[in-house]
């Protein structure tokens, strides 16, 4: 049975030697990839400043065509009408 238990222990050891090797070494080759793609990426583009009429951005602008408008209003107010319950 003592024979066992230390065949059992060994193998539990080597087990997680391996596997925390493996764990330290990945974290290297992370680290390693990490310093390698920001040193050789390109530049991060500039964000586009947004402007007071609504032109610059893209989420905040506002619609001007009164055609538009009328077009989203009729579309919304028959969508309304065919989900009503």
């Amino acid at each position: 049975m003592t024979e066992l238990m230390d065949s059992s222990l060994d193998l539990m050891l080597v087990g997680m030697g391996f596997v925390f090797s493996f764990l330290i070494i990945l974290v290297f080759v992370t680290m390693i990839m990490s310093i390698i793609t920001t040193r050789f990426s390109p530049a991060e583009p500039k964000p586009v400043p947004k402007t007071r009429n609504g032109n610059g951005g893209g989420g905040g602008s506002q619609v001007n065509d009164p055609q538009l408008k009328a077009v989203i209003s009729a579309a919304i107010s028959e969508y309304r009408e065919r989900h009503r319950k």
